[in-house]
């Protein structure tokens, strides 16, 4: 008991300066770990705005960006951001504590290390649709409501997350499309869109007249509702695409907003073809022959004739068409003499 005594009243100084650097050092990290994630909120939100209020000139070379698209970019990439520091801030602290405990480390980091190798191993599929839905998000590849062509599948983005993205088809499906699977992706929302629209007139039509009646077309439709915000540039005419022996093909093309290029390449036709059929212009293509329709092959058994009764000898209609025998003339002896009277 007084060697317990003594131990204590020994090492009680010592306990005391570790617990009261244990809690500094949990004081610390607590305070280091809020007021970083407020940091990086704050930062996420700034980013967000200026995406918000970029210019038009810029808004038009880069991406189209709306609110729900910011905000789960935002919400990505801050909870990316704020569990690095989470775990960065408090795992130093757990080891300054178990230094301050004087627990040896070594044996602990080696043990770490074999199961980070081992989990990593297991885990790579994992690890990598991770890093590539973080990647993805950073360099701002796509955004929900993009029309994109993920080579696996493709559709219009409804979420994006660090694992998995998903995508709802043209059918209303929905793709799960694993980050780490996509090579390659082709974005069709961002910055402009093309529509191209051909029209195939006569030999003989007059190119000037034609050129005229499509660029009056063209200009009725941009000064309408919503194609006056649709279309970014004025429709182009631009010349001849080919030249044939009874037909020529005109090409149109018009800049538009992004995912808008066919409905405006539909609307164009339809006002091109009513502009034509005012002004007279026939619009030709390839004729379509009519294909003669074939009568049906006779039956194989119409063509077989049913047995006649005159095939077999026996039958009535043999015997009674069979000739009569040679009888000889009346008066006249069966030796062929004169007839006596």
């Amino acid at each position: 008991m007084t060697n317990a005594a003594s131990w204590v009243d020994e090492n009680w100084q010592g306990w005391l300066a570790a617990g009261l650097r244990i809690v500094l050092i949990l004081v610390i990290a607590v305070v280091l770990r809020i007021v970083v994630r407020r940091m990086i909120t704050k930062l996420i939100a700034r980013m967000a705005r200026g995406a918000s209020s970029a210019p038009i000139g810029r808004a038009l070379d880069g991406l189209l960006v709306n609110a729900e698209r910011r905000r789960q970019r935002s919400e990505a990439i801050g909870s990316v951001l704020r569990s690095v520091a989470s775990f960065v801030i408090l795992g130093t602290a757990a080891l300054t504590i178990l230094s301050v405990l004087q627990i040896n480390l070594a044996p602990l980091l080696a043990s770490a290390g074999v199961a980070g190798v081992a989990i990593g191993f297991g885990a790579r599929n994992l690890v990598t649709d991770f890093l590539s839905g973080v990647f993805m998000i950073l360099e701002d590849q796509y955004g929900v409501g993009d029309v994109i062509d993920a080579g696996v599948a493709t559709g219009t983005v409804i979420e994006v997350g660090l694992r998995v993205t998903k995508l709802r088809g043209d059918n209303g499906e929905i793709w799960y499309v694993r980050n780490g699977e996509v090579k390659r992706i082709g974005n069709m929302s961002q910055g402009w869109a093309t529509a191209v629209v051909d029209v195939q007139v006569g030999y003989g039509e007059d190119l000037d007249r034609v050129r005229e009646v499509i660029t009056r077309a063209a200009e009725e439709l941009a000064k309408e509702e919503p194609w006056n915000e649709v279309l970014w540039e004025p429709v182009e005419v631009l010349g001849l695409d080919s030249v044939t022996g009874d037909m020529m093909i005109v090409q149109v093309q018009a800049k538009t907003m992004p995912g808008k290029a066919l409905s405006t390449a539909r609307e164009l036709r339809w006002r091109i073809k009513r502009a034509f059929d005012r002004a007279g212009i026939r619009i030709v293509g390839t004729a379509v022959q009519a294909v003669p329709a074939q009568e049906p092959p006779p039956d194989p058994s119409a063509a077989v004739a049913p047995p006649s009764a005159m095939s077999n000898p026996t039958s009535p209609q043999a015997q009674s068409v069979e000739p009569l025998p040679n009888v000889p003339p009346t008066g006249t002896p069966p030796g062929g003499g004169p007839a006596t009277k």
